[in-house]
């Protein structure tokens, strides 16, 4: 039986996630979350718990391997008859050589040193995914405990930040709005989204428990989630008001009974609201609280980033230009008479990112994942043995998938870990062990031998 010390290392972890990993420019404070989750997969490593692994998790750990290659094989340095052929890259073969400079071994990426720092910001996904599924350092419950925590404390400090304008914590932020531990206010937003199905999964989870415990569940909740409505209205980002509506309806699913008739309905009604969301999203300016507001260069326009990143991307098919690399080569696409003192650090479009930096290899891992998260989301609905938690990690995860198409929230730490928490959730065998489970309930006699 697992200690209680022990079941704490997953949402302490999550907890200090939030509070310290709110943005990329907190240098040190991103640097003790990588050694604390270098630690936990250490810890994850070298354990040996008679208790194996769930399949969909080993598939997500072998996804994980197969993008360490990927990023590994982009950083072997080439000999440079075979760099300097390789697409846009010749334009770089010719620039040495018109300033005399003899060409040396070069990697696939054109930011090597940069690659490596990005792929260090997902130790804690993986380090928090580890704790869970190999080190089951955790309890669902626990780990909401430990999310709903940390949200208060960012809508508590994003408060402050509105009635103050004192308290960000970030030069380069979102100044007015309340950012909380944050210094973008969509991904301030995102983390206030992803509580909301973890509040209907403690709902549903005190379903069985007596009338007036399941009472004061429910207004405890309510009243918790009156808090969250303050906090996005607080927050003012356009993502948060409409990855509401679509979370809202689809967390309804978690407290709803299974043979509830509204629950086609509902499921429709999350699809359409999601979709209308994103389009309203992509058709606004960067940075935007209101919807129609059209953006004033094209630093600030979706769908001119958009368009630049694709021309890159389908030049440097089918290697990608290297992990990292993209503020870098986006850049070398800008039209002169649009660029302006604003500069592009990410595409606001995660997979259209992936697919530049990583080429082929990278739109066929992000396929990959995908299919795994299809299947991972369709077992938790479909296996009664899932649980409320599993769902609320589908509906979060979901809502975290669907704002990186305009947005980037995964590439903090906090958003990152509360991803790895949600995959956790999904491919642990405690959430979603049908065969087992129906074996286990066929029996419920003794056995001696």
């Amino acid at each position: 039986m697992l200690s209680r010390a022990r079941t704490a290392v997953a949402p302490a972890y999550l907890f200090a996630c939030l509070i310290l990993g709110g943005s990329a420019q907190g240098i040190w404070a991103n640097m003790i979350l990588q050694l604390a989750g270098i630690a936990i997969i250490a810890w994850a490593a070298m354990n040996r718990s008679e208790e194996r692994v769930a399949p969909a998790a080993r598939q997500l750990l072998w996804l994980a391997v197969l993008a360490l290659v990927i990023v590994a094989v982009q950083l072997i340095p080439l000999s440079p008859d075979i760099w300097a052929r390789l697409g846009p890259r010749a334009k770089v073969a010719e620039g040495l050589r018109a300033l005399g400079i003899q060409l040396p071994p070069e990697p696939l990426s054109l930011t090597p040193a940069l690659g490596l720092d990005t792929f260090l910001r997902i130790i804690p996904a993986v380090a928090i995914f580890c704790a869970m599924v190999r080190l089951k350092a955790y309890r669902p419950r626990w780990l909401a405990f430990a999310l709903i925590a940390g949200t208060l404390a960012g809508i508590s400090l994003g408060a402050m930040q509105v009635a103050s304008s004192a308290g960000y914590l970030y030069e380069e932020t979102s100044p007015g709005r309340g950012v909380g531990f944050f210094a973008n206010a969509d991904h301030m937003a995102t983390l206030l989204i992803m509580t909301v199905p973890f509040l209907s999964a403690i709902v549903a989870a005190a379903r069985t428990a007596s009338m007036q415990r399941y009472s004061a569940v429910v207004a405890i909740a309510a009243g918790l989630g009156i808090v969250v409505v303050v906090g996005i209205a607080l927050n003012g980002s356009l993502a948060g008001y409409g990855l509401a509506f679509p979370v809202v309806a689809a967390s309804a699913l978690i407290v709803l009974p299974p043979n509830s008739r509204l629950r086609l309905w509902v499921v429709g009604l999350a699809v359409l609201l999601a979709v209308g969301s994103v389009a309203a999203i992509e058709t606004t300016s960067i940075g935007s609280n209101r919807i129609g507001e059209h953006a004033a260069t094209s630093a600030q326009s979706r769908a001119d980033i958009f368009a630049t990143t694709s021309r890159a991307a389908a030049d440097f098919m089918p290697f990608g230009s290297g992990l990292g690399s993209f503020r870098s080569v986006y850049q070398l696409y800008e039209r002169p008479e649009q660029v302006t003192t604003e500069y592009v650090v990410h595409a606001h479009n995660d997979y259209a990112e992936i697919a530049l930096e990583l080429g082929l290899a990278g739109i066929v891992l992000m396929l990959a994942f995908l299919a795994w998260w299809a299947a991972s989301v369709w077992r938790a609905w479909r296996t009664a043995e899932a649980g409320p938690f599993a769902r609320a990690a589908a509906v979060a995860s979901a809502a975290v998938l669907v704002h990186s198409l305009a947005d980037f929230p995964l590439r903090t730490a906090a958003i990152g870990a509360c991803f790895g928490m949600c995959l956790a959730l999904l491919a642990d065998s405690r959430s979603a062990p049908p065969k087992e489970n129906k074996a286990l309930r066929k029996r419920r006699h003794v056995e001696f031998k």
